[in-house]
């Protein structure tokens, strides 16, 4: 792996901050009258742009996913003894732990959710960006993991 350069990150950083910064709804006339009110109607799942994978792994970061309840998704992320991933989180309702059923590989992010009711869901890991060993070149980087699961 090529090491990454300040400008290049600093670049990157600088598209993700710009890529979540929106327009704000109203009459177009500025001032107070562009806020969203709280009543405003919140998105569906369907006006979202989302996948219906069961399984996910690490190139999924960053996507949208759709499930009904009942339906169960699946995460490997597969890593290695010297970049090992986080036990991958959940924060939101929606879903329910269950047996991911697969053996791990040190390293290795495993867990398994039904969908037992409408809700919304971000699954999240990370990892060190540069292998952790004694003697070696090493960096303090993470590698994010993220998912948004909308369950219907």
């Amino acid at each position: 792996m090529r090491p990454i350069r300040k400008t290049t990150l600093a670049l990157a950083t600088l598209t993700l901050l710009l890529a979540g910064c929106g327009t704000e709804a109203g009459n177009g006339k500025g001032g107070g009258g562009d806020r969203v009110s709280p009543s405003s109607p919140t998105p569906t799942p369907t006006a979202t742009r989302c996948t219906t994978r069961a399984e996910l792994g690490a190139t999924d970061s960053g996507d949208t996913v759709c499930l009904a309840v009942g339906d169960t998704i699946r995460i490997s992320l597969d890593g290695t003894k010297s970049r090992p991933w986080k036990p991958v989180t959940v924060d939101g309702s929606g879903l329910e732990a269950t047996n991911s059923g697969i053996v791990l590989l040190p390293g290795d992010a495993s867990s398994a959710y039904k969908a037992v009711s409408a809700g919304q869901v971000r699954l999240s890991s990370q990892r060190p960006l540069c292998a952790t060993e004694t003697d070696r070149v090493s960096c303090k980087g993470i590698q994010e993991w993220r998912v948004t699961v909308l369950v219907t």
